[in-house]
């Protein structure tokens, strides 16, 4: 397991690329304190270690802005911006599959039926679910666990096809 600082050392991350026997895995653990200048190095090395794994050719766009609002919504409204309270991200790509992540904060967690849909017209100048309609456009597949407290999130290569209906993981 190879050890990584990030730019600021005020970061931790963790990266393993392995090569099973159905193809390359890299599983990606990575912590950042409740600060919002801590969120854009964390993203920029996650995103580099993704593309160079090559398990979302074409998509990596949207797996970074979904990252990003993830991110920040674990930093503002999770964790309140308690730079004592840590942000968790978990990442496993899998090369001709996809991704999956995972960012999980240290907050209260929220009622996650409380959402507003952002497309009724009712809701259309909501203040907030804006960065959630934003992760749901972009990825596959977004549940919230733990009360609210964990975010997962898949994106998988257009060719792949999805089998059966979806569940909370991301099954790679």
């Amino acid at each position: 397991m190879a050890r990584m600082e990030v730019l600021n050392r005020r970061s931790d991350l963790r990266a393993l690329a392995r090569t099973p026997g159905s193809g390359s895995l890299l599983e990606i653990d990575a912590w950042i304190p409740s600060e919002v200048k801590a969120i854009s190095p964390l993203v920029d090395r996650l995103m580099r270690l993704i593309e160079g794994s090559h398990c979302i050719t074409g998509e990596e766009h949207a797996v970074e802005l979904a990252l990003w609002e993830a991110l920040s919504n674990a930093v503002v409204h999770g964790n309140r911006l308690d730079a004592h309270k840590l942000v968790h991200v978990r990442c496993r790509c899998k090369v001709g599959e996809g991704i999956s992540l995972i960012v999980s904060d240290q907050g209260q967690g929220f009622d996650t039926h409380a959402i507003p849909d952002l497309g009724a017209f009712d809701n259309f100048e909501a203040e907030h679910g804006r960065g959630i309609q934003l992760m749901k456009s972009t990825m596959d597949q977004v549940s919230f666990q733990q009360g609210g407290t964990e975010v997962v999130m898949c994106k998988r290569l257009a060719r792949t096809p999805r089998v059966g209906p979806q569940s909370d993981s991301c099954g790679f």
